[in-house]
């Protein structure tokens, strides 16, 4: 399995574990956006915006410019493809057990039905 960074996956993840992070980048897929709009649409101070925004832009998942006093928000040049390759190497992973496990059950259901056709003869 391909080795990502600890830290950057870590990061990632801490930032996607809050639904109103997860919604800013909800939002910052359809439009840029400035703090103040962010802040506004869901219903918080400026500072809690900024705080929220700060954990996306360590994690790489939102890039800021500041123009003026307006700092605007854009989804970063990460875009999830760390965790996204992460998740789907473990998707993979898992996908290829449960072919596995439906083998086993097939396999066992033919046994168990040449058994019940030797009982009954």
């Amino acid at each position: 399995m391909v080795q990502y960074s600890g830290a950057d996956l870590d990061a990632s993840f801490a930032a996607l574990s809050d639904a109103t992070r997860r919604g800013v980048l909800e939002q910052l897929g359809r439009a840029d956006a400035s703090i103040t709009e962010l802040a506004e649409k869901f219903h918080m101070t400026l500072t809690g915006m900024k705080k929220h925004v700060g954990v996306l832009e360590r994690a790489g998942l939102v890039a800021t410019k500041k123009v003026g006093r307006v700092r605007t928000c854009k989804l970063g040049p990460s875009r999830l493809s760390a965790a996204t390759a992460w998740i789907e190497g473990y998707r993979q992973l898992w996908g290829s057990r449960f072919d596995e496990l439906d083998e086993v059950i097939e396999e066992l259901k033919r046994k168990e039905n040449i058994d019940g056709r030797k009982k009954r003869q």
